[in-house]
Formats: structure tokens, C-alpha cells, sequence
């Protein structure tokens, strides 16, 4: 799409590629096993249950909140695993 773009100008876009401090996190993350990251939502919904039926409702909420970004952590785990960073 966008070289249709700039089809008619003579500029081609250019290439990206990520930095050398994105390419080591990618390669030690991708070393961990993409349940870890279920493995870890799973557990703060337990977590965030436990504390609720104690009575502790504010650090059922808070951990309760851990759950989203463990499963975006094992998206993004398994989208580098996949495709890698380029």
C-alpha cells in the first residue's frame, strides 16, 4: 500500500529494523515457553480470587489486573517466536 504511494515521486519507503537492545530482549523472552505467560494469568486469577473471598477486595483488584498483561506479555511472546522482530 504505501509504495502505490510513492509510486509516482521516486521515494521508496524505507526499511525498518529494531535496535540492538530489542533484538537481546527478543532473544532471551523467546527462550521462555509461551504457557509461562498462561501459566502466570491463570495464577493471578487465582490470586486475585483468593485474596477477594478473604475479604482483601483492594489487592484482589490489584492483582486481578495482572492478568491482562501476562497474556499480552504471551502474545507478544508467541508473535516473535512465529514471525521474530524483522
Amino acid at each position: 500500500m504505501t509504495e502505490a504511494v510513492f509510486e509516482g515521486v521516486g521515494v521508496r519507503p524505507r526499511e525498518h529494523e529494531e535496535g540492538l537492545a530489542t533484538k537481546m530482549i527478543e532473544q532471551y523472552t523467546s527462550q521462555v515457553p509461551s504457557v509461562f505467560y498462561l501459566g502466570m494469568a491463570f495464577g493471578a486469577v487465582g490470586a486475585s480470587l483468593a485474596l477477594k473471598l478473604s475479604g482483601r477486595d483492594r489487592d484482589a483488584q490489584f492483582v486481578g489486573q495482572w492478568v491482562a498483561p501476562f497474556m499480552i506479555m504471551g502474545l507478544y511472546n508467541k508473535i516473535v517466536k512465529l514471525h521474530g522482530s524483522d
